[in-house]
């Protein structure tokens, strides 16, 4: 393990501190009476855990492939289990998205959630620690607790604060995430059988035989499906957005789906790589029809969250499609999608958040004519808008446009399809602003966005000009990791 770690060499264990201050905030919930103290209390834990975040940016070496910021310890050593952290370039912007959006969650919700406050609080953070957790660990048994620690707080989000068919949504999350996690366990014991270790760095490019990656990337393969979710295992995500509060459908979109996604770049890929390139021809089609299919549903939607939704079904199927072409351009792309989606889908769930509380309708037609009765509350919609179908200068433009290269140096078929996918995008979301904006000539009289509201968005506005106009700085943090990827899978080509 140790030849895969450059050492936390900063005078506190970093990765930990970001997996646990969220979960030390959160119990400290439980001994606060007023319900205003717990909302600044998870709020003050979320920036403080953001801030040190950014340190992992600030002190990220971008020229090495090699896990940073490692730590190592035995945990179970009788059985090969220890307590292993560490990110490289895939997974130090996840863990950045994550820690940003946790505390606009907690202030999203600072007047819509009224009842169980607390209990609301806790699993806004304990999910915040469990997601970083996946993110970090190197340690299979290690990730396997993080990453069914996650399902809990996010069942008991859509479950008890969720809309009126939450029982039904919130069943079938945790029936369709449970299944997957039985395939993800069934794959890790494979892997354990085999090399006599849970290290997940021990475990990669080890050249092993065809059958046995043959049915290893198939279980992972079905646990990250579900997850991503890939056509034909998304039909939980709907029911699951629409039912789920605000802050449960940010957290679900911006990152639990990229948990999927991260899957198949971290395992898939570098434990069975053979297998990979032997399956990457049905992947590619059934992002394909993700992409496509998921556009057409977005056009025949009239409730803004299934549409946001399905929209997240079709952005997924770029980053699958930028994954299994197996192009340094393909991987680059993929990885700012993943990042690009959860800013731009979060920006997009927290403005129907915000208009959900004044009119208590999701109904597109209900909502409609708020372009001069809520003109800033317009502004930022149309602006996330335009970043949601890739106009040029937004960050979602830059992350489609590094996948459809890849896609077109390897498959020239696969491109024209993503291409078409595109301007379904365009045309889906045009649609809904000009439903909102321009609708029927309305005189309700609508509050416009108050300041704490336009806080909370601020900071993604900032975002996605940044890594739309200039995204250097990204594209170079995550090259070096993609690069040694690009590399080691060519060995098997």
């Amino acid at each position: 393990m140790e030849q895969y770690l450059v050492m936390n060499k900063l005078s506190f264990p970093i990765l930990s501190a970001t997996i646990f201050i969220p979960l030390a905030g959160a119990c400290l919930l439980f001994f606060i009476k007023h319900e205003r103290a717990v909302k600044v209390i998870a709020l003050i834990t979320g920036i403080i855990n953001f801030l040190i975040s950014l340190l992992l940016y600030a002190h990220f070496n971008p020229d090495t492939y090699l896990f940073q910021f490692g730590e190592y310890k035995p945990w179970i050593p009788g059985h090969s289990i220890y307590y292993a952290l560490g990110i490289d370039g895939i997974t130090l912007f996840l863990i950045l998205l994550t820690t940003l959006l946790a505390p606009l969650c907690v202030l999203c919700s600072w007047t819509a959630i009224a009842q169980r406050v607390k209990e609301f609080m806790f699993c806004i953070l304990l999910m915040e620690s469990a997601m970083i957790g996946v993110f970090c660990s190197l340690d299979f048994i290690l990730f396997y607790i993080f990453w069914e620690a996650m399902l809990i707080p996010m069942y008991l989000l859509i479950a008890i604060w969720g809309g009126p068919q939450k029982d039904y949504a919130s069943i079938k999350f945790f029936i369709y995430t449970l299944s997957g996690s039985v395939f993800l366990l069934v794959a890790i014991i494979a892997v354990y059988l085999t090399t006599g270790s849970f290290s997940i760095p021990n475990a990669m490019y080890r050249g092993y035989g065809f059958t046995f990656e043959y049915w290893v990337f198939l279980a992972f393969a079905i646990a990250f499906a579900i997850k991503v979710p890939m056509f034909p295992f998304h039909t939980w995500l709907p029911a699951a957005h629409t039912e789920a509060p605000t802050a449960g459908s940010v957290f679900l979109a911006s990152v639990l789906l990229k948990m999927g996604s991260y899957g198949f770049l971290r395992f898939c890929l570098p434990i069975t790589p053979k297998a990979s390139l032997f399956f990457a021809p049905y992947i590619i089609v059934l992002s394909l029809i993700a992409i496509i299919y998921g556009g057409f549903v977005c056009l025949r939607q009239t409730d803004m969250k299934r549409l946001i939704a399905f929209s997240s079904v079709a952005h997924m199927g770029f980053v699958t499609l930028g994954i299994f072409t197996f192009t340094l351009f393909g991987f680059q792309g993929a990885l700012l999608q993943m990042l690009n989606h959860g800013i731009t889908t979060g920006a997009l769930f927290l403005c129907v958040g915000i208009i959900y509380e004044r009119t208590h309708s999701r109904e597109i037609f209900d909502n409609s004519g708020l372009g001069k009765i809520m003109p800033v509350y317009m502004g930022f919609f149309g602006f996330f808008s335009l970043s949601a179908f890739a106009f040029p200068g937004t960050n979602n433009f830059v992350g489609e446009l590094y996948v459809l290269i890849g896609t077109f140096s390897s498959n020239k078929i696969a491109g024209f399809f993503a291409i078409v996918g595109a301007l379904v995008a365009a045309a889906y979301m045009l649609l809904l602003l000009k439903r909102i904006a321009w609708g029927r000539d309305d005189t309700r009289s609508i509050k416009d966005m108050n300041v704490r509201e336009i806080i909370y968005l601020l900071p993604l506005v900032v975002f996605v000009l940044w890594v739309g106009l200039f995204p250097k700085p990204f594209v170079h943090t995550i090259t070096k990791t993609l690069e040694h990827l690009v590399t080691e899978m060519q060995r098997f080509m």
